[in-house]
């Protein structure tokens, strides 16, 4: 993203948790101590924040569920009261969320007007969310990008799932039929592009391709794009047992969402199908 940005010729500082060197515009902030100085956001156009703990890293202890949830909701809290209190306020800020909103909701078709899940997840989804609120009653136009699976090479579930599928052990998790929200690393860009520079845009937009596939699909794809057989399978006992509430909740969980705000706002996506994402994404 930031590539892109600097590439358009935007100036772009990045809030780094550690000290900023003496070329850079980067701003210091400690989100977990509530550590932000204000005055280095003052006159910025806009504000976009995408960073909390790795959900799909390690099982799910409470310290690591505490970790998921504070990551998100306190460093939202920081940055959406420093921003309201400024005095030359940013015109927009996008605040990630994900699709865990929705929870575990089978073939249920969803859009940004669905109601929210139940469960771990979308608990922390509506805190994240809400956390921004000080900068939405302070007149910021806030937009929340409910990010699905980000399809790229280089990080994410598609580079966990490379190694085993290239060696001819990649297959269905489960019964196959739980629902895979994607969207290719590329279109994820644009859509927060589009959300930085489409004032009619605020609130919730899913950030996920238009057309979702159920695992067992996206097996097969995998597979045939990399020439590769996929009769492998992990049961869902096995998944509950390796990896517990994490592989409840991410890999036997099924969200099927669709752009619709996206889409009714004009969004054209580069790699709507996920074949053509997928060979784009590894050079096939």
């Amino acid at each position: 993203l930031t590539a892109f940005l600097t590439s358009a010729g935007h100036r772009v500082d990045r809030l780094v948790r550690g000290a900023p060197h003496d070329d850079t515009n980067d701003i210091e902030w400690h989100p977990e101590k509530g550590e932000l100085d204000a005055r280095d956001l003052e006159g910025v156009d806009a504000v976009i924040h995408l960073a909390g703990e790795n959900v799909a890293e390690g099982r799910w202890t409470p310290n690591k569920k505490r970790a998921i949830r504070d990551s998100r909701i306190h460093s939202t809290s920081l940055l959406s009261r420093a921003l309201a209190g400024l005095s030359r306020k940013p015109s927009v800020f996008i605040s990630a969320s994900a699709i865990g909103y929705y929870g575990d909701r089978s073939d249920e078709p969803l859009t940004e007007d669905s109601m929210s899940g139940s469960g771990f997840l979308p608990e922390v989804s509506k805190e994240w969310e809400s956390a921004a609120r000080p900068a939405r009653d302070a007149g910021i136009r806030v937009v929340h990008p409910r990010i699905g699976v980000v399809l790229s090479s280089r990080g994410g579930a598609l580079a966990k799932m490379l190694r085993p599928f290239k060696a001819g052990a990649g297959g269905v998790i489960g019964d196959g039929r739980q629902y895979m929200s994607w969207i290719s690393l590329d279109d994820l860009v644009g859509v927060l592009q589009f959300a930085l520079f489409r004032e009619d845009i605020s609130g919730p937009i899913n950030a996920v391709a238009p057309n979702p596939v159920t695992n067992r699909e996206f097996t097969k794809t995998l597979g045939r794009v990399l020439r590769r057989p996929t009769i492998a399978a992990i049961p869902k006992f096995a998944v509950r047992v390796i990896f517990g509430e994490m592989g409840e909740n991410l890999l036997l969980a099924s969200t099927r969402v669709t752009p619709a705000k996206l889409q009714t706002a004009g969004f054209e996506f580069l790699s709507p199908h996920l074949e053509n994402a997928l060979r784009t994404e590894l050079g096939k």
